[in-house]
């Protein structure tokens, strides 16, 4: 696996390995952007296309549900159709399927192609990581992830701000019509600089020979079935108030039904379309326990901050999306710093690690110490501070992974890292979206106590108010009832502020463990040949 240089189309040139890096990635950086531009402009797709609010976050919903389907099975894919031709697939379908979604001419027709769009999103990120894998030597690959790092971090920071500053310039369909020239670049380059490895040919032209690449229809039903209603209850659970909803009791039972077969199932045949038996490797199940933690605290805290600062601080979306900045620029000036700390040997992967999930944590809790009053520099500190942190992790983790697996399997092992992290995003959000409602309602009810006619506090604070809206030419009577409606304004957005500080102190217990987990790996040499094989 000591490859230099990939080989171009038809073996006639060398083609170096950057610029493959740099090809793949383009198209996963266009497909994580995806999964948060949209979510700003929600209200304008809603108004343009004449349906309520609630309706139109199915768009959101299908594109997951299918994204969470394609997922796991993309390394069965790839072997059947080819590394190469099934990336190129994926990328025409998210392509063209965007620009469909652009002129859709209705809602129902916007999901469904939102629907195509997730499937040929999901094929995306799991094959560039097995393409980076197989074309980076061991001792350069840590360098190659530190560039996917800033990619998978960047995209959905700078989506919301992006989709609003879109929807408020253009339209809503541009927020789908950005992706087509970016589309056809990287269908351009993959024809002209990607090709499969002959490890990853050798592997499948066996695989054909013992007839290991039957169609498992079971399996895939299974697990098409779990994911989709799984996403679905992720999804929609909140909004549907979840157990107390047959759709979504309803939906977690089918998934957790099908998951469970689904597992048995996969265990028993001979060529599964998701090889859990991978998990039996312990760097590698760690590793994809770090990918859950950090899908779950990322993009848990980039939907959480944008919403905190619209809502009760009065920012635009792009001005909310500008405090997500400075985390995305300080992981793209030290991941190379770490790529080379972790390839050259210079500190254990596992300390690296163990010192991202420490910082990450204490930025969580830096979090919960702000007020109302905290300023933008504040909060723009705070997020450097988690991007400091996550400098850190991606590229000792993604060595990690693939430290003992065998180069045969960096296929099926990078579907399953892949599926890890966008399911820890997926609980994150949800985490974040339920805890805080259910916080919120908890602490104004603790507060609400406090502003009860007995209370002097209240009595000094109406009056106070009162006063102050009398000097404004007001009547006593108005007066006070406006003192009483902003008091409980100001109540309900307290709460609505310890609900957030709540989740930020959740989050940074969530976050400390993996530190612990970070000394259970099995040490290995980043840049050696004998882990792993490679």
């Amino acid at each position: 696996m000591e490859v230099v240089a990939a080989p171009a189309v038809g073996g006639a040139k060398q083609v170096n390995p950057w610029a493959v890096a740099l090809t793949v990635t383009l198209a996963t950086f266009m497909e994580l952007l995806d999964t948060s531009i949209a979510n700003v402009s929600l209200p304008h797709i809603a108004g343009g296309l004449g349906r309520s609010f609630d309706e139109t976050t199915w768009v959101l919903t299908s594109y997951l549900v299918a994204n969470a389907v394609v997922l796991p099975m993309s390394a069965w894919l790839s072997r059947v159709f080819g590394r190469k031709r099934y990336y190129m697939i994926s990328v025409g379908l998210f392509t063209a399927t965007s620009f469909l979604c652009g002129i859709a001419p209705s809602l129902n027709f916007l999901v469904i192609f939102r629907v195509l769009q997730g499937i040929g999103g999901g094929g995306l990120a799991p094959v560039e990581q097995a393409i980076l894998v197989d074309t980076f030597p061991a001792t350069k690959r840590a360098a190659a992830f530190a560039l996917y790092s800033v990619a998978i971090v960047t995209a959905p920071a700078i989506g919301p701000p992006l989709g609003g500053w879109i929807t408020d310039s253009f339209s809503w369909r541009w927020v789908f019509f950005i992706n087509v020239p970016i589309g056809l670049i990287s269908l351009f380059l993959t024809n002209r600089l990607v090709s499969d490895p002959p490890a990853f040919k050798a592997e499948v032209a066996e695989a054909k020979r013992l007839g290991r690449l039957r169609i498992d229809y079971i399996g895939i039903t299974l697990i098409a079935l779990g994911f989709a209603c799984l996403e679905v209850v992720l999804d929609r659970g909140q909004i549907d108030d979840w157990f107390g909803s047959r759709f979504i009791s309803g939906m977690f039972i089918a998934a957790i039904l099908a998951l469970g077969f689904a597992i048995w199932w996969e265990l028993r045949t001979p060529d599964p379309v998701v090889e859990l038996a991978l998990l039996s490797e312990r760097n590698f199940a760690i590793s994809n326990v770090f990918y859950f933690l950090f899908g779950f605290v990322l993009f848990g805290s980039t939907t959480m901050i944008p919403e905190l600062l619209q809502s009760l601080y009065g920012y635009t979306a792009t001005d909310a999306g500008l405090v997500l900045g400075p985390g995305a620029a300080v992981i793209t000036v030290l991941a190379p710093m770490v790529a080379i700390l972790t390839q050259k040997g210079k500190v254990k992967p596992r300390w690296l690690i163990a010192f991202s999930f420490a910082v990450v944590s204490a930025s969580m809790f830096y979090y919960s110490s702000f007020t109302l009053q905290t300023d933008y520099f504040h909060f723009a500190l705070a997020r450097a501070l988690q991007g400091f942190g996550y400098a850190f992790l991606f590229v000792p983790v993604s060595v990690l992974a693939y430290s003992y697996l065998p180069p045969a399997k960096n296929n099926k092992g990078s579907s399953l890292t892949n599926l890890f992290r966008n399911w820890g995003g997926s609980f994150g959000v949800a985490f974040i979206t339920t805890v805080h409602e259910r916080r919120t309602d908890l602490n104004s009810d603790r507060l609400s106590r406090t502003a009860d006619s007995a209370s002097p506090l209240f009595h000094a604070r109406i009056d106070a108010l009162t006063k102050s809206f009398e000097h404004l030419g007001f009547s006593h009577a108005n007066a006070s009832q406006h003192a009483q409606g902003m008091l409980y304004n100001q109540l309900n957005q307290q709460a609505s502020m310890l609900g957030y500080m709540d989740c930020f102190r959740m989050m940074a217990v969530f976050s400390l463990i993996g530190i612990p987990l970070a000394f259970m790996t099995r040490s290995f040499r980043p840049g050696g040949g004998s882990a792993g094989g490679h």
